[in-house]
């Protein structure tokens, strides 16, 4: 008999809400997580681990939560059996975009930047940017972990991780959704199987 399959997860779900710049965020993914899973936000066991990532606590501690905020915008990521990251940029004039790729980005994806006109490059890099964010808040350890310490590529008009350090595990196990959730806005939803995660950690 063959051995039974587990379905793959589910892509986590992603809701956008309007946010002034300079106040607190978590109040609104609060009330936002607790409409999704139900009950009161005061009530949903949300904490912070010592890496600074928000997590749930039981009896939902199988859902993988993450947000970002950018300009007037919030994004609010919830995933089940799953690790996910969001990042969201406002688009906005970038000239050091060269310079941050040279200093942050792999040396292959920094050439590849620079092979861009000025007003393509200047999205290609905040793709990159968000792409690469999302996966290491997915990681768990954000930009400490080192911006260096992935690299993407386009295939078809999408970014995929094409390596990683081993510490992210495997390349092929990362999905990646680039989207843009308002005008003036770009954003990247990275997630992994949670079983993968535990085998990296």
């Amino acid at each position: 008999m063959l051995p039974t399959v587990p379905p793959p997860p589910r892509e986590p779900g992603c809701a956008w809400h309007a946010h002034q710049h300079g106040t607190a965020a978590e109040p609104v993914a609060r009330a936002w997580l607790a409409g999704e899973l139900g009950g009161a936000p005061a009530a949903l066991a949300l904490t912070r681990d010592a890496h600074g990532r928000p997590r749930l606590g039981p009896p939902f501690a199988h859902f993988s939560v993450s947000w970002s905020h950018s300009g007037a915008g919030l994004l609010v990521a919830l995933g089940e059996d799953v690790e996910v990251g969001v990042d969201l940029e406002r688009l906005r004039p970038r000239p050091r975009a060269n310079a941050l790729a040279q200093r942050f980005f792999t040396a292959g994806e920094a050439e590849w930047l620079r092979r861009m006109p000025g007003a393509t490059r200047e999205l290609a890099f905040v793709r990159l940017w968000c792409a690469k964010e999302a996966v290491l808040k997915a990681h768990g350890r954000g930009l400490a972990f080192g911006l260096h310490k992935l690299a993407f590529a386009e295939r078809d008009d999408a970014l995929v991780l094409a390596a990683c350090d081993p510490a992210l595990g495997v390349p092929v196990a990362w999905s990646l959704r680039e989207f843009a959730p308002q005008p003036g806005y770009r954003a990247a939803l990275a997630w992994r199987p949670r079983d993968a995660t535990a085998a990296t950690a």
